[in-house]
């Protein structure tokens, strides 16, 4: 067999290991999905319907030892107020946190007619009256409630939930799983299934062994946490998958040369995306426009910057429908009086509720000290190299790249990745106390989560360069046995803390 062969041959046998892969990964994350419960609650509820009947109890015995009841009549009263009290407590919703349901909550407003708020399309103020419909994320301006997540994703989303409402007649109100459960399919799923396959063109481009090449690819699938986040509506899967699509279509252009228009439609599209997911993303956006423009000027102008511009225009042009304001709502949190939109009050089951954030409690206060945050941010509960520490094979394949002599291209793309990555790091951790709250309580440090196909890419030369010798491929796979456990220890709720800090919290350590 001649050399061209027999690499053909090993090609072929690693797209198959892909394919293997991302099929597991699919899989894995339609099992997180059809088991998506709120079943973090129903210790609580158990315990709250218990207080209600002992009270109950409390109320009925006098009666029946003044035998204006009998035995039978308590029993029966009983056992119907213990099913009164459980109808009331149930949560049936497959959204697990305030987080994904202020998006829920958006796209009903849209969708339901008994929802809206006449002239006001984006209001909330109907759907957070429902029973178990609550979240902390959101804000008033106007006498309204709104969901703080910026339109433009929840807007998209929600055209598919209207097909599926006007075909059916099924609400995420009375449906929630159902619904739910196909939404997250078309929203998180398959666009996971593109991303790993656009991933795996790119290990399959830029790596140079069959070791590293495989197990960047199980990193991908199983080492981070995306797959991990598949079964709760958010924007750092979009945000990855964008990133990935838009480093894609630049490898392309500019290392292929590949001057179609699509492509460029396409890397301005994805790369527009990123933005409106993931505000730190305009770094790697503003760099791959430099790029285009520079080795082809022509084709950027017709058409990257319109495909961007459309995007760009859905994002203002929903956000100003939403809340007759160009910034969106997250950037309305200063002052006094209605420019703080997160200072507010309102009226649920005739009880008087304050804004979570006048108060906020746990990680949400703030880390205090800059220096403190930025230590868990990097190597501590949140870490980004203590819960994933393939990312130190990042850094080494990012020095490799960069330092090399005879990298050409690759050098200055290793600069465009380490420039955006540093670049969202340095605006989530110059930011005020009251930001610095690791993303709320969730698995891992998830404003970073789109730079995981960047990372991945870069790790690359690295893993090559471990792969030569044996003891250091053994600790490649010790690093992604390190990764793969964070991403899996939240078995069914992302929005929960990280093996870390649990860990610290049980050695009694502050965390």
């Amino acid at each position: 067999m001649n050399t061209a062969t027999e690499e053909a041959a090993r090609a072929n046998l690693r797209r198959s290991v892909y394919a293997v892969m991302i099929c597991a990964a699919v899989g894995v994350m339609l099992g997180r999905i059809l088991a998506v419960d709120a079943i973090d609650l129903r210790a609580i509820e158990d315990f709250r319907i218990q207080q209600r009947l002992s009270q109950r109890r409390a109320e009925l015995l006098p009666r029946k030892e003044a035998g204006e009841i009998t035995a039978e009549r308590f029993q029966s009263v009983m056992r119907d107020e213990e099913q009164r009290f459980r109808e009331a407590f149930q949560h049936k919703r497959p959204f697990l946190s305030a987080n994904d349901r202020s998006r829920w909550m958006m796209m009903r407003a849209l969708v339901e007619p008994d929802m809206r708020v006449p002239g006001v399309p984006y209001a909330i103020d109907r759907v957070v009256q429902e029973p178990t419909w609550d979240t902390i994320d959101m804000v008033m301006h106007g006498g309204h409630l709104y969901s703080s997540k910026p339109p433009l994703l929840p807007t998209i989303m929600a055209g598919s939930y209207w097909l599926i409402y006007q075909s059916s007649g099924m609400t995420l109100g009375t449906h929630p799983f159902v619904v739910g459960r196909i939404l997250l399919v078309l929203w998180n799923v398959l666009p996971m299934a593109v991303y790993f396959v656009v991933l795996a063109a790119l290990i399959e481009r830029f790596g140079k062994t069959d070791f590293s090449r495989v197990f960047m690819m199980g990193a991908a699938t199983f080492g981070t946490f995306l797959t991990t986040f598949a079964n709760v509506l958010n924007n750092h899967l979009p945000a990855a998958v964008c990133a990935a699509i838009a480093l894609y279509a630049l490898v392309r252009i500019w290392f292929d040369g590949d001057r179609r228009l699509i492509t460029f439609a396409v890397a301005g599209v994805s790369a527009a995306l990123l933005v409106a997911s993931e505000l730190p993303g305009l770094a790697l956006a503003g760099l791959i426009s430099l790029v285009l423009l520079a080795v082809a000027a022509r084709q950027t102008l017709l058409a990257y910057v319109p495909a961007a511009a459309v995007i760009a225009a859905g994002f203002f042009g929903t956000n100003w429908i939403a809340h007759q304001s160009l910034k969106p709502p997250y950037m309305h949190r200063s002052g006094e009086g209605e420019s703080n939109w997160y200072d507010y009050e309102y009226e649920r089951d005739g009880r008087i509720i304050e804004s979570y954030w006048r108060n906020p409690v746990g990680v949400d206060r703030g880390e205090r000290s800059p220096a403190v945050y930025a230590l868990h941010v990097l190597v501590g509960h949140h870490g980004i190299f203590s819960l994933t520490p393939i990312w130190l094979a990042t850094v080494a394949g990012a020095v490799l790249w960069l330092g090399g002599r005879d990298t050409g291209k690759l050098r200055w793309l290793a600069l465009i990745l380490v420039l955006a990555s540093l670049a969202c790091l340095a605006f989530y951790l110059t930011r005020g106390a009251v930001y610095r709250n690791y993303g709320g309580v969730t698995s891992g440090l998830r404003w970073v989560f789109w730079l995981a196909p960047l990372w991945l890419v870069l790790a690359l030369p690295a893993v090559d360069r471990m792969a030569r010798n044996p003891w250091l491929r053994a600790l490649a796979l010790l690093l992604l046995v390190g990764s793969a456990l964070s991403a899996s220890y939240p078995t069914w709720n992302p929005w929960t803390h990280p093996w870390l800090m649990d860990w610290m919290y049980w050695m009694g350590w502050r965390a």
